[in-house]
């Protein structure tokens, strides 16, 4: 059995979620063939980013201390192939990636893995992520941050971090012959929906068609629904634990109903931002090919397509944003009568165990209990007595 350790940094929006869902799905299975996913929970390789990278996230950071030497550990004692999956990877500085490459093992059994999508399509996928984060900034407001050639912004900064794929490679493979660094190209709009999918099964070495995908989808928001959720971030950031938040509002409502929600504009870039976008993505290209890289897929892919229509979420007509208001609460107050319904039958649940309770305690075999215990707090001989019979009583639960 040969050993490979294919460690995936990136990045965001890239199909980075359904890869992850289908890993770990399928983890039994994966490892019966040689393939590990090291991963007890979910998010098992986000916590060991949190942990490499020493970042806050909401307190989650908190149960993320010693995830990455677990994991790496699990890793190095493997003799097939391994695989690591996290987008946050791929933001790692210098230092943390030489500390994260160190303890893996046998530096000539690492590959590389980087998925990329055209710019054009990643910076408006950037800012609804951004949305379901809890992020209030309107989306003109984001583009100019990301044009800001100083990118002295937290969004500018952390965006650049994840998404300049020349500099994220530059970072994670500069030690690491060109041949073992593998660029995932996501395919155009139109393509085969079972084509991302195929080009990391292909290089993982698993059989896609065994290992499909399942229905978990990292979900994109139309434009009024993203306008809607921007606003309900102002109202609740103050007042909505981060727990609430994620079960909520970017589980239940955004990722579950209102994604893909019929007859809503997709989101785009306007005129000039597209032009700016359209041009930097072309240069990446350029640069990609001259590295030689191994490309799975087409460097092309990372080429934009021609400018989509573009309606502006920070303007967007007020009724379209009442309408998705509207389902958002239609969905909430459902989510609430089920609650509701749990709770009255967990009340009734409650009431008849207390019933019962109380007839065994007006039993007079109870009762006469009762009356023996009290009398052993005053009554040498009583407490003498109710010493032997809880003794005799031990001993007899045990014979049987």
């Amino acid at each position: 059995m040969t050993r490979r350790v294919l460690l995936h940094v990136g990045a965001p929006k890239t199909g980075t979620s359904f890869v992850q869902d289908i890993l770990f799905t399928h983890r039994d299975a994966l490892r019966a063939k040689g393939v590990l996913y090291a991963a007890d929970r979910h998010d098992a390789h986000f916590l060991a980013a949190l942990d490499l990278m020493e970042l806050p996230w909401g307190g989650l950071e908190r149960e993320a201390g010693g995830a990455w030497e677990r994991l790496a550990a699990q890793v190095r004692g493997w003799p097939g192939t391994s695989i690591i999956s996290h987008e946050i990877f791929g933001a790692a500085s210098r230092v943390q990636v030489a500390r994260a490459l160190a303890s893996l093992g046998d530096p000539s059994d690492i590959h590389i893995v980087f998925s990329a999508r055209d710019l054009v399509r990643q910076v408006p996928a950037e800012w609804q992520e951004n949305l379901k984060h809890r992020r209030t900034k309107r989306y003109g407001t984001f583009l100019a941050h990301l044009r800001d050639e100083q990118r002295s912004s937290e969004v500018a900064q952390w965006f650049w971090a994840v998404q300049e794929v020349p500099d994220v490679l530059g970072r994670w493979a500069r030690s690491i012959p060109r041949d073992r660094v593998h660029l995932v190209t996501v395919p155009p709009a139109g393509s085969s929906p079972t084509l991302l999918w195929e080009r990391f099964a292909g290089l993982f070495g698993i059989d896609p068609a065994e290992f499909a995908p399942g229905a978990r989808a990292n979900a994109s928001l139309g434009v009024p629904e993203s306008a809607m959720v921007r606003r309900l971030n102002e109202r609740l950031n103050d007042v909505l634990p981060n727990h609430h938040y994620r079960h909520f509002v970017r589980e239940l409502l955004v990722h579950n109903n209102l994604s893909g929600r019929p007859g809503s504009a997709r989101l785009a870039l306007p005129d000039e931002a597209y032009r700016w976008a359209s041009d930097l993505g072309r240069s990446w290209v350029s640069e990609l090919a001259l590295r030689g890289y191994d490309v799975i897929g087409d460097l092309d892919d990372l080429v934009p397509g021609p400018p989509q229509p573009f309606t502006d979420p920070d303007s967007v007509e007020e009724r379209e944003v009442a309408e998705a208001a509207v389902d958002a609460l239609a969905v909430m107050t459902h989510e609430a009568a089920r609650l509701r319904d749990v709770e009255v039958e967990l009340h009734g649940v409650i009431e008849d165990l207390m019933g019962q309770l109380d007839k065994f305690h007006g039993r007079p075999s109870h009762k006469a209990k009762e009356r023996a215990v009290a009398l052993s707090r005053t009554n040498p001989v009583a407490r003498g007595g109710l010493f032997a019979y809880r003794r005799l009583r031990g001993r007899n639960s045990r014979s049987t």
